[in-house]
């Protein structure tokens, strides 16, 4: 399974190897690929497809997924990086394994309409001491069909950095779960975790 990180505007992707998330997604036998976004950690000097706020192109991520052959990835995506993954995620679900948002920006820029339509399995994640976007990203993202949510007690937004432990619990357990269904069921929409 492919999985792709993404990060915040404070942030980068050492910060998924720093907490660990890279070694516990090669012990699950995932291929992990964290990279930094235009403008950001080692690609400063990039130029982002957009200001920061507004949604970037979806084509951007899917160009990515192709030049680091990750097909039928899952994407995780805190924060900056929703203006990034939404996008993606709306236009291009039948690249996407699986979403897994961590209180993302720009979720108000899209209907519950165009929510519901998105049918890959979702894992919705924020630290209970966000103020500024937990709440909010569950609220429109609450819209997606196939959706479970962690809360992660006495996080704030970076709630990944707050508690690694919870954080890597919730993942792993999500992609087994993903596991399981592409072991078991030929067709995913069978499958009773895609349903619930």
């Amino acid at each position: 399974m492919s999985v792709l990180l993404l990060h915040g505007i404070r942030f980068s992707s050492v910060n998924w190897l720093n907490i660990g998330t890279l070694e516990v997604l090669a012990k699950a036998g995932c291929r992990a690929v964290a990279i930094d976004l235009p403008g950001l950690g080692q690609s400063k000097s990039a130029v982002a497809p957009a200001a920061v706020g507004e949604l970037a192109p979806a084509g951007f991520l899917k160009e990515v997924c192709h030049q680091l052959s990750l097909s039928l990835v899952v994407v995780i995506s805190p924060s900056l990086s929703g203006m990034y993954s939404l996008p993606f995620l709306l236009q291009h679900q039948d690249l996407i394994r699986a979403y897994i948002p961590i209180a993302p920006i720009c979720t108000d820029k899209f209907t519950a309409e165009q929510y519901q339509s998105v049918k890959v399995p979702v894992l919705i994640v924020y630290g209970d001491q966000d103020a500024q976007l937990g709440e909010a990203s569950l609220h429109n993202l609450s819209n997606l069909a196939s959706h479970s949510v962690v809360v992660m007690k006495g996080a704030g937004h970076p709630c990944y950095l707050d508690d690694p432990d919870t954080w890597h619990r919730a993942l792993t357990d999500f992609l087994n779960k993903l596991f399981s269904c592409t072991k078991e069921w030929s067709n995913m929409d069978q499958c009773p975790e895609r349903r619930s």
